[in-house]
């Protein structure tokens, strides 16, 4: 997540669901903030909130927060941690940025962030981690690279829901095979994947969904019906993907 990012079209659905999750659950939000960066255009798909009789309904008071959080400019994770659209939500929003000049020195912060970031979401029933482009294998994660804490590796995703409900933000690529197979492929690797929510409008993304309980899968096949044909949850049989 970037701060600049905050209340385009990707945040809109994403705090939506978060508001679905949250009427039963006490939810915990790892941000992952990685440092606002300026050399693309990503976080301006914001003319839906110029667009009210198609996006609205979807979930007024949210749209309506966000109109007013972008209107006002100076868009950062705090305005949304402030403006109380997420409910009781905690956050952990310690930013992934640090001083160190050697990769060692690096690597050993980077550890002890992730560190506080479970320590600030020790109590939350829903662990939300909303990395800026989503799951990473380990062995593709560099822990004193600092390109790399863009990604959120696998084993933190398996270490921050261990034992409750998870949801991982992950932003499609280009893997070979396509998106489906992309999904398929980290519902194998993350354990108690049983469900995932795609999302194919503008850019697509996949929320996975790890653990849920009875009343999460409830509110989760609400959250796909209400958002219509663009939004779809999915679930894995064999290697094969079904609707859920």
């Amino acid at each position: 997540m970037q701060d600049r990012y905050t209340g385009d079209i990707g945040d809109y659905v994403k705090y939506a669901l978060l508001r679905a999750l949250g009427c039963d659950h006490r939810i915990g939000v790892a941000w992952y903030r990685f440092p606002d960066e300026a050399h693309n255009t990503d976080g301006r798909h914001v003319s839906y909130l110029h667009q009210p009789k198609h996006w609205k309904s979807f979930d007024p008071e949210l749209y309506a927060g966000l109109r007013d959080v972008v209107a006002a400019g100076g868009r950062s994770v705090a305005t949304i941690e402030d403006s109380g659209l997420i409910g009781d939500a905690v956050f952990s929003n310690e930013l992934l940025a640090c001083n160190e000049t050697s990769a060692p020195r690096r690597a050993a912060w980077r550890r002890s962030w992730f560190e506080r970031v479970k320590d600030d979401l020790k109590e939350s029933s829903v662990v939300f981690a909303d990395p800026d482009n989503g799951l990473c294998q380990d062995d593709h994660f560099h822990w004193g690279g600092i390109k790399s804490w863009k990604r959120l590796p696998l084993s933190e995703a398996v270490s921050l829901g261990a034992g409750r409900t998870a949801v991982f933000y992950h932003h499609n690529t280009r893997r070979p095979g396509g998106h489906r197979l992309e999904i398929a492929h980290w519902m194998d690797m993350l354990p108690g994947c049983s469900v995932a929510l795609y999302w194919r409008r503008f850019s697509p993304r996949t929320f996975f969904v790890t653990n849920p309980d009875t009343r999460c899968l409830h509110r989760l096949h609400w959250f796909a019906d209400r958002w219509g044909p663009g939004c779809e949850l999915i679930r894995q049989s064999g290697r094969v993907l079904e609707p859920a």
